[in-house]
C-alpha cells in the first residue's frame, strides 16, 4: 500500500508553531493549491489543504516559511477523529508533512508577496527531510541495484 503525497503551493497564513505536553514540536498551516484544470470558460480552481509537521520539520518551516510564500512539501494523508465538548463526533484530514523544499529564491518570494505570481519549481534535494536509510545505505557496503539489466534479445524466451 501507498500513501504519499506531493504538494506545491502557497502558505494561506503564517505557520503556527506550537508544543505538546511532553515538549513535542508541531506546526500546522494551510497550502493554497491551484487546481491543474479550468472548467470552461471559468477560472483555475484552488484547493485549501491543511498540513501539519512535527518536531525538527516542524520548527523548521515556522523559521523559514511565511504567508504567501510558494513551497513543495512530501508527506502522507491522515484522517482522526475525536469527540467535541458537545459530544459530536468531528473527523479531520491532514498531511502529515516529511519532507520540504524550497521553491522559490528570496528574491522572488518577495516579489511574490506583492504579485503572487507562479515561479517554476527549482530546488532538486530536501531541504530538510527525515527520510529512512536507502536501499545503498546497508552497513555491509554497497548492495548491487534491485533492477538488473536483462542480456540480449537472445537471452527472452519469445
Amino acid at each position: 500500500m501507498l500513501n504519499k503525497v506531493i504538494l506545491i503551493g502557497r502558505f494561506t497564513r503564517d505557520p503556527e508553531l506550537r508544543s505538546t505536553p511532553q515538549g513535542t514540536s508541531t506546526c500546522s498551516f494551510s497550502l493554497a493549491v491551484d487546481r491543474n484544470y479550468a472548467k470552461a470558460g471559468g477560472e483555475r480552481q484552488t484547493d485549501f489543504i491543511n498540513c501539519v509537521a512535527w518536531r525538527q520539520t516542524a520548527e523548521f518551516i515556522s523559521k523559514y516559511f511565511s504567508k504567501g510564500n510558494l513551497v513543495c512539501v512530501e508527506g502522507s494523508i491522515q484522517t482522526r477523529s475525536w469527540k467535541d465538548n458537545d459530544g459530536n463526533n468531528r473527523y479531520a484530514t491532514e498531511v502529515v508533512i516529511d519532507q520540504v523544499y524550497f521553491v522559490e529564491s528570496k528574491k522572488s518570494a518577495a516579489a511574490s508577496q506583492e504579485s503572487y505570481s507562479q515561479i517554476p519549481y527549482q530546488q532538486t534535494q530536501p531541504v530538510y527531510s527525515q527520510q529512512q536509510p536507502t536501499f545503498n545505505d546497508s552497513p555491509f557496503g554497497s548492495l548491487p541495484d534491485p533492477i538488473s539489466p536483462l542480456g540480449t534479445d537472445d537471452d527472452l524466451p519469445f
